[in-house]
């Protein structure tokens, strides 16, 4: 069976599915260098995926459209679509999570389809836990799903029952929605709209875009008991779970507390902290209140890409698995819809790769962008030995592009973690603020000697501290609190990133290099080549055993 998901909204995309097994997810960010965050605007982009696999339209058995909970704006040839679709949540704790809602008028191929929908959030529980371990070893678990539009709701998933598995609301766990976060930042400088000035659309740009940055700033502040107290005072009076209600915290936080001395990121941190662990707080509660005979848990949502709040709930020691998938956020909802109807012919695990993305374009021999830049065989190896030899960063692409917002070793720049201002350099390089980290990429065997806790963690989901006789080896890659969104990486996982890190290692004796998202800035992954000459800002730019060097 053939099932293709399609998100139309912002992060928008085309998953296929063939039978229990993900072909591709197609996201439109990295289609063509276009901006982060990308609606689907053209109906084509289904065309030209399924063209690409060598499947016909007609072959599809089910086409499934994520759930807006509107008609959503859409064209095709450039004439306007509007397609109907699921509501955006279930309305009450007893409502059918898997509830799938039939509509027709979807172009594709020349021909007009019907398509169901399902709740976005039943697409944030499916893109959690189908692709999670617990699935594919049949076991129950815990879901928590905490985006933009909801607080955090917590959902029991059970394969174990004949038929479709059960997916029961257990209802929300704090009142806060997640647009919280990067809401009550607006009221701060850098991040005040007179601070950053006023984007066409600055309601999307402070939800989606901000969230990261404002991660990476508190590790400029202190967590303050006294700014936690205050917003404890003003939640315990009046919490309500509105986008309106954080307008009022913010507000009522900055009266409160015009008597104290403190920094803006130190109102951030403090927040940072409020949230999680209210989240955390509720999470446990109602976790064991339910009382259910398992101790997994998978965090979905945009609000698991903190790194932060998924450690705290790895270590607060009720859980013993804890999984994040690489797409948490609305990057996965084409995936999470269309397992909606894997879900309900009895499948609970979905067969994946993290490298199902577009696979890499070249470069176009004699363009302007390949001029610049002279091409000659390159090993791994001698990839290994110019890193170290010369310090330079390298831009490095090759195979199907990672899934989600992470660069995982495909669509990356790597280089070497052995200088504090190769953080700035690959800062300035992506035309990015000062305050940014970049991450650690490590073989995952040596993980744990560098970084505590340093336990597996593929997708770049966790936080981990460097070892403090390891902070003066590696300082390029250590954020300002002693912290790292660690990278670790296998043989079976990445075969090009690990032999290069093990043959770094082998010349420097350090198994760690800097990795950050080759990329323009304010656009998705480099779909080709062509794309990274054209940009021109390394030096070095390897793909699949070719290095680029500029003249």
């Amino acid at each position: 069976m053939i099932v293709v998901g399609i998100k139309l909204t912002h992060d928008g995309a085309v998953a296929v599915l063939d039978g229990s097994r993900l072909v591709i997810s197609a996201e439109v960010e990295k289609q063509e260098n276009r901006p982060r965050f990308s609606r689907l605007h053209d109906l084509g982009l289904v065309d030209r995926v399924l063209a690409g696999q060598g499947i016909a339209p007609g072959d599809v058995d089910a086409f499934v459209v994520d759930g807006w909970g509107s008609a959503v704006t859409t064209s095709r040839d450039g004439l306007e679509v509007t397609l109907y679709t699921a509501p955006y949540q279930e309305l009450r704790r007893q409502d059918d999570s898997l509830a799938s809602y039939e509509f027709s008028g979807l172009p594709v191929g020349g021909r007009t389809f019907g398509y169901r929908s399902f709740h976005h959030t039943t697409g944030h529980i499916l893109s959690a836990y189908c692709v999670s371990p617990f699935a594919h070893a049949g076991e129950p678990s815990f879901v928590l799903v905490w985006d933009g539009a909801v607080p955090p709701r917590l959902y029991h998933v059970d394969p174990r029952i004949a038929g479709p598995p059960k997916v029961a609301s257990l209802g929300p766990v704090f009142g806060m929605l997640g647009s919280a976060y990067a809401t009550f930042a607006t009221y701060f400088p850098p991040f005040r709209p007179e601070d950053v000035g006023d984007p066409p659309d600055w309601r999307a740009y402070h939800q989606l875009s901000l969230p990261g940055k404002i991660m990476a700033y508190t590790a400029l502040g202190t967590v303050r008991t006294d700014l936690c107290q205050v917003l404890d005072e003003i939640y315990a009076e009046a919490s309500t779970e509105s986008f309106e209600f954080v307008h009022t915290l913010a507000k009522s936080f900055l009266q409160r507390t015009e008597h104290l001395r403190y920094e803006a990121a130190d109102a951030m941190a403090s927040f940072q902290h409020w949230l999680g662990r209210g989240m955390l707080d509720g999470l446990v509660k109602v976790s064991r209140a339910h009382q259910a005979d398992t101790r997994n848990v998978c965090l979905g949502g945009g609000c698991a890409l903190n790194i932060k709040w998924n450690a705290a709930v790895r270590h607060c020691g009720v859980f013993d698995g804890v999984f994040v998938p690489p797409f948490p956020n609305d990057a996965g909802a084409a995936i999470g819809t269309a397992c909606g109807v894997l879900v309900q012919t009895g499948q609970a695990a979905l067969d994946w790769t993290v490298y199902s993305g577009p696979a890499l374009g070249g470069a176009r021999i004699g363009s302007t962008a390949a001029e610049a830049y002279e091409p000659r065989p390159c090993t791994i190896a001698e990839l290994a030995c110019l890193l170290h030899g010369t310090g330079e960063p390298v831009v490095l692409l090759h195979g199907q592009a990672e899934l989600g917002p992470r660069a995982l070793g495909n669509r990356s720049i790597l280089a070497p973690a052995t200088e504090a201002s190769m953080k700035d350099r690959l800062n300035s390089i992506k035309g990015r603020e000062a305050y940014r980290p970049v991450s650690p990429i490590c073989l995952e065997d040596r993980a744990r000697e560098i970084f505590d806790p340093g336990s597996p963690d593929p997708y770049m989901l966790f936080e981990h501290a460097v070892r403090p006789q390891w902070t003066g080896r590696i300082p390029a890659v250590m954020h300002l609190d002693g912290s790292a969104r660690l990278q670790t990486v296998t043989e079976r996982q990445n075969p090009v990133a690990a032999e290069l890190l093990a043959s770094y290692e082998r010349l420097s004796g350090i198994p760690v290099l800097c990795n950050t998202s080759a990329n323009m800035n304010g656009s998705g992954f480099f779909p080709d080549v062509e794309s990274a000459l054209r940009w021109g800002r390394c030096r070095y730019v390897w793909s699949d055993g070719m290095l680029w060097e500029r003249s």
